[in-house]
């Protein structure tokens, strides 16, 4: 099976978490977060640690826009839009599975 036919679309039903290898961790010294991957390190805006935070594999990414939409008082539509295509872009990178 090639890359393409492998990769995983997130959608609103998805329960995305971090795999056992994937770490996100606050870097207190420097006051930032990270997530460790191998060989990888990435550097998550506020915003983005907000969402990886709630993804533990129970939560749907519908429920995760619901709470964050109520957190950050915006529409549940634009912030599921906005967290598929970020989570996304971290599961066709191994970051996030689903």
């Amino acid at each position: 099976m090639d890359e393409a036919s492998a990769r995983t679309l997130l959608t609103a039903q998805s329960r995305p978490f971090l795999p056992r290898h994937i770490r996100l961790r606050e870097d207190k010294a420097r006051d930032v977060w990270i997530i460790l991957a191998p060989e990888r390190v990435f550097n998550p805006d506020p915003i983005a640690v907000a969402v990886l935070q709630l993804c533990d594999g129970e939560r749907s990414l519908a429920m995760i826009a619901e709470r964050l939409a109520r957190d950050y008082d915006a529409a549940a539509e634009t912030v599921l839009a906005d967290i598929i295509d970020m989570l996304q872009q971290l599961a066709d990178k191994g970051v996030v599975k689903a």
